[in-house]
């Protein structure tokens, strides 16, 4: 059931609706709820086909779900339509507004309103993608305040990574922080490119959506194993690799790759005289999980992350 959570006028006598499909299953009392939240940024799609494939597989075998199921694809239709990062002619951040405010500006309206619908969720997924210079591997990103509750529920997800942040470097104005801090528990999603759709990600995702949703006594039907996550922790945990000079970046590893401090990551050239300008060695032992996508770099621009070795809490 398609339901209109939050409706403002704009001129020229159109609307700004954000909608959520509710799919719903098995006795009322009995029912839990999950509910996969995306669109916040209007650049990021990777979400977009995680939304539909959940959809399409509950709705293939409706008599597997005994719970609640609701999806908002497009939190930031205005975004999403323009393919622009935050709301176009606000030049706003939508993740920088909540919790929002019923009384205030359509932006703080339409953040309230989506508080309102989503609190009281079992378990809520705000799924984003990286921007279109960098692409990263599936991964939970946790404030390390709420480490203890979300990381047994993350670890269900399918992830490569689950990444726990110091609360000094988590903002307060976000979806996440928000729901978190009034007792709605939430998982950050961060995988891909911006503007595009890698399936094998979204796949990955929606398989631990539904291992998830198994755990939880909301799926009978049959769900894949999902696999064992990094998790990077503690006060350092991650080695980062920017450009020492101008040019364009070739890649010589890849997502996943365990390198060794000194191993090639990829060559920065310089196109007009036919030379490499740089060599990029991993400044440390670990895993590769962001890598450069977009290849015209600046000097300081970020090219890759690395875990380092000894940060993985698995080992």
């Amino acid at each position: 059931m398609v339901k209109t959570i939050a409706e403002v006028s704009l001129p020229v006598m159109e609307k700004l609706k954000i909608r959520k499909n509710r799919l719903t299953g098995g006795r009322e009392k009995e029912k839990k709820r999950i509910s996969i939240v995306t669109g916040v940024h209007g650049d990021e799609l990777e979400g977009q086909y995680v939304c539909f494939e959940v959809s399409r597989r509950i709705q293939e075998h409706p008599e597997y779900l005994a719970g609640i199921v609701d999806i908002y694809p497009a939190v930031n239709p205005l975004g999403i339509d323009s393919i622009t990062r935050g709301i176009p002619a606000f030049d706003l951040d939508m993740n920088r507004v909540f919790p929002g405010n019923r009384n205030g500006s359509m932006t703080e309206y339409v953040a309230a309103r989506l508080m309102e619908d989503l609190s009281g969720s079992d378990l809520c997924i705000d799924i984003h993608a990286s921007n279109i210079f960098l692409t990263e591997i599936p991964q939970v990103r946790i404030n390390e305040l709420h480490r203890d509750r979300l990381v047994p529920m993350a670890e269900g997800l399918n992830v490569d990574l689950i990444w726990i942040h110091g609360n000094s470097t988590v903002l307060e104005s976000t979806l996440a922080y928000s729901l978190n801090s009034t007792g709605t528990p939430t998982l950050v999603v961060e995988m891909g490119v911006g503007m595009r759709i890698t399936k094998a990600y979204c796949d990955q995702l929606t398989d631990g959506i539904f291992y998830v949703m198994k755990n939880m006594g909301m799926w009978s039907g049959p769900a894949k194993e999902v696999r064992k996550p990094l998790i990077a922790a503690g006060a350092d945990p991650v080695s980062f690799l920017n450009a020492p000079v101008s040019g364009v970046f070739l890649s010589q590893a890849k997502h996943g790759d365990s390198l060794r401090k000194g191993d090639p990551v990829g060559l920065i050239v310089d196109p007009l005289e036919g030379t490499i300008r740089e060599r990029l060695k991993a400044p440390a032992d670990g895993i590769l999980f962001t890598i450069r996508e977009y290849p015209v770099v600046n000097e300081g621009s970020l090219i890759a992350r690395i875990l380092k070795k000894e940060a993985d809490e698995r080992a």
